[in-house]
């Protein structure tokens, strides 16, 4: 089913297509996609009527802020609320300008201030129905979770605002043997999804001519050969692969430009698991090493891409991999699996709004 955005207008409504109008986006909170348009007469905020603009969050105050326009410009006070009123993280004191494009912070609730037309908002909405409709086909090309067996899997795939081309997926091989990989095609767009989904398609059908799929090394080489940047857009992706013997219990993997997968083991620090090889599609004569990991029972295996650790912080840090692996492995959350508790925690940490890529986050655990 479509996701329909909320329009609500503060006050009357009554602009054209091509009048620009300042509007607060909930990019963040309780009510995320609403579009709120303040028009020329100002409007107040607050948790119930008589506000002029309702958001109910216990965290805000019955009459929370006031926006005002004076000569173009979007102006607010904050009306001695409980919680305070943050314009790009620093508390309002008094009436300010909001610029565009800037942060509002009130309870729970986070806002964009943007200064668009109407026929603007209208194609935002509609580009976001398709972004959402090609995401959900995406998803819907991804692997059930598994809850019993020798292998437990979870995952959390949250694309962020722009279609994206992450991708990832496992399952038996064979009897004996388990494959797992994931993939993450350069760029954002339609052309970076259909990509992913063609190398998916492939993969889920065990379709590579000529190749062992039990052979990472073989995988890559096959993928890079059919899939050469110049032919492609100028497109490439990084991919890790990895095989899983159940009667051995080795994992034997081959990494495409992609950073490590992480092998944790009861009470151990993560053993990175890479090997060198260049990235999908770039080089022609490239040529991909395996190495393997014994793994041991009750390990945990944890793969995903840049986007779950190329984030900005709320105080404007930016994170590295090694921000991201103090978060493994993640105490349990009563209610929640062990990778919707990370998703939580980094979504927590980054700053307000859409995160910049995609987040896609694999669980293994090994009995």
């Amino acid at each position: 089913m479509d996701e329909t955005r909320v329009v609500t207008f503060a006050r009357v409504a009554d602009f054209g297509l091509d009048v620009r109008v300042h509007c607060l986006e909930v990019v963040d909170g309780l009510e995320q996609g609403r579009t709120i348009i303040i028009k020329e007469n100002g409007a107040t905020l607050g948790r119930s009527p008589p506000a002029d603009i309702v958001l109910s969050d216990s965290e805000v105050s019955r009459s929370h802020c006031r926006f005002t326009i004076v000569d173009g410009i979007l102006r607010m006070a904050d009306l001695n609320s409980t919680n305070g009123t943050f314009l790009d993280g620093i508390r309002v004191s008094g009436e300010v300008p909001v610029p565009v494009g800037a942060i509002l912070r009130m309870g729970r609730q986070t806002l964009k201030h943007e200064h668009r037309t109407e026929k603007e908002i209208l194609q935002r909405d509609e580009f976001d129905r398709e972004i959402k409709k090609a995401n959900a086909y995406v998803q819907a090309l991804l692997p059930q979770p598994l809850a019993e067996g020798p292998i437990e899997a979870e995952w959390v795939f949250q694309p962020c605002s722009k279609l994206g081309g992450d991708a990832f997926g496992y399952g038996p091989l064979n009897e004996n043997e388990f494959l797992v990989y994931m993939i993450d095609v350069c760029g954002h767009g339609a052309g970076a999804a259909m990509h992913s989904v063609a190398i998916m398609n492939l993969l889920r059908k065990r379709a590579l001519p000529g190749t062992n799929m039990a052979e990472p090394t073989e995988v890559l080489a096959a993928f890079n050969a059919m899939f050469p940047m110049d032919d492609h857009a100028g497109m490439y992706f990084t991919m890790w692969y990895g095989v899983y013997n159940l009667t051995t219990r080795e994992m034997r993997f081959a990494t495409a430009g992609h950073h490590p997968a992480f092998l944790v083991g009861t009470g151990q620090e993560p053993v990175p698991l890479r090997t060198r090889g260049g990235l999908i599609g770039a080089d022609p004569g490239t040529v991909y090493r395996a190495a393997a990991v014994t793994v041991p029972p009750g390990a945990s295996f944890y793969l995903f891409s840049d986007g779950v650790f190329e984030i900005v912080t709320k105080d404007g840090v930016e994170w590295g991999l090694n921000d991201f692996l103090r978060l493994l492995p993640a105490a349990p959350i009563e209610g929640q699996n062990e990778s919707t508790g990370i998703f939580g925690q980094v979504r927590g940490l980054a700053r307000a709004g859409e995160l910049d890529d995609d987040f896609s986050l694999l669980i293994l655990r090994f009995h």
